[in-house]
């Protein structure tokens, strides 16, 4: 059962489910492709140290892949129609909140790539505090339009 499920109020209902975008795999995804051209690399001498190097940089990869992947599975995000809920952590947990009528804006931040690939930082700042800049997030209009629509 995921973290949200289990702290929702009676009543209260899900409004919209954001996540992290894929593009955290890019930094796996580049150092797989430098990995696999230094294996390619021709030569005619000892071909050792080039197996070794582009073993380390696959390697580098998988572990780069893993820890994007574990930060993405255990990062949560909702909007209820009461309240913004954000999670992070598996055995470290951080956990933010923030009840609807507190919200002052919501601030979406997305460069030219971020504009293609639809993803972005989303800053939301209530009275008092805010909720720490969500980053990666995917399709953050959506989240923001979420956020900021009437809830009957």
């Amino acid at each position: 059962m995921s973290y949200i499920a289990k702290i929702l109020q009676p009543g209260e209902r899900v409004v919209h489910v954001g996540r992290l975008h894929w593009v955290m795999y890019l930094p796996s995804i580049v150092l797989l492709c430098i990995g696999l051209a230094v294996f390619m690399i021709p030569t005619t001498e000892n071909r050792s140290p080039i197996y070794v190097i582009s073993a380390l940089l696959v390697l580098s990869a998988a572990v780069s892949a893993f820890l994007a992947w574990f930060k993405q599975f255990t990062t949560e995000i909702a909007v209820t129609d009461r309240r913004i809920i954000y999670k992070t952590g598996f055995i470290s947990r951080e956990t933010a909140e923030m009840n609807m009528h507190r919200v002052e804006t919501v601030a979406v931040e997305q460069s030219i790539v971020g504009r293609v690939l639809n993803y972005g930082t989303v800053d939301i700042r209530g009275t008092g505090a805010g909720i720490e800049d969500l980053k990666m997030i995917a399709d953050p209009l959506a989240l923001r339009s979420a956020i900021t629509a009437p809830t009957m």
